[in-house]
């Protein structure tokens, strides 16, 4: 035990040690900050919070339950990526084949295809709960901003994965969203104050073309396994960072 006790001792000396833990454990509440703002897997996190941050009641989690949807999804969807092509002759295929041929291939799709929907669910709660209690007032206005971005960029997540499959309720899906897109203002050939004609609007460049076809299937993929995933990413550390600097959870109003 005396070996056990020493060694544990050298190691905690050790510069490898100190080079992760920089502070010891005794319980003070200067050490208690000093632990967490000098780790980098801690130091998102405040030192304190207050009590009725915890409190299910005020919170409703649905924030955390977001945040641990989207991991879900993103381990999910990078186990997908191995059986799918964004190939307008084999995606359909594929989905056939990961539903009736993988093994646990279904519960997997389903997984990916159910936290989705739960994840627009949560995160309108969400919303709705910041705008109930008041959250978004200052000094959070910058954070809620912050949040409606992650809103938008949510949606664009399920509307680029609802594509993929390259089924019939895909193709119309597009179909229709791409007239809408052409109607923007400004940047869609179709939309007030127009400044491009029909070659060179925001539906030419998601399309690749102006029709829909196989390099609008590769856009949309890329879209949704890389661009809005990265945007979400960041979006989601920033509006943790902002929680923090702006004192935790707003309190009950």
């Amino acid at each position: 035990m005396s070996r056990k006790k020493s060694l544990w001792k050298r190691v905690r000396r050790s510069q490898v040690w100190r080079s992760v833990f920089r502070h010891d454990y005794t319980d003070t509440r200067r050490n208690r900050i000093l632990q967490i703002r000098s780790n980098i897997f801690l130091h998102i996190h405040p030192a304190r919070i207050p009590s009725h941050a915890g409190r299910i009641r005020f919170t409703w989690c649905m924030g955390g339950i977001t945040f641990f949807l989207f991991i879900v999804e993103v381990i999910t969807g990078i186990l997908l990526m191995f059986y799918y092509r964004p190939v307008i002759e084999y995606a359909y295929q594929d989905m056939k084949y990961l539903r009736f041929d993988v093994p646990f291939g279904i519960i997997l799709r389903n997984i990916h295809r159910w936290a989705a929907h739960l994840m627009i669910a949560t995160v309108m709660l969400h919303m709705l709960r910041v705008f109930l209690t008041g959250s978004y007032k200052p000094p959070r206005e910058f954070n809620w901003v912050v949040g409606v971005n992650l809103l938008v960029v949510t949606f664009l997540l399920s509307f680029t994965g609802y594509l993929l499959p390259w089924d019939q309720l895909a193709y119309w899906a597009i179909t229709v969203g791409a007239n809408m897109i052409r109607a923007t203002p400004f940047i869609g050939h179709e939309g007030p104050f127009a400044l491009v004609d029909r070659y060179h609007d925001i539906r030419f460049m998601l399309l690749g073309g102006t029709e829909i076809g196989a390099n609008a299937l590769l856009r949309f993929y890329v879209l949704h396994v890389i661009v809005l995933p990265l945007a979400a990413a960041v979006l989601v550390g920033v509006h943790f960072w902002r929680i923090r600097k702006d004192g935790g959870i707003s309190r009950p109003l």
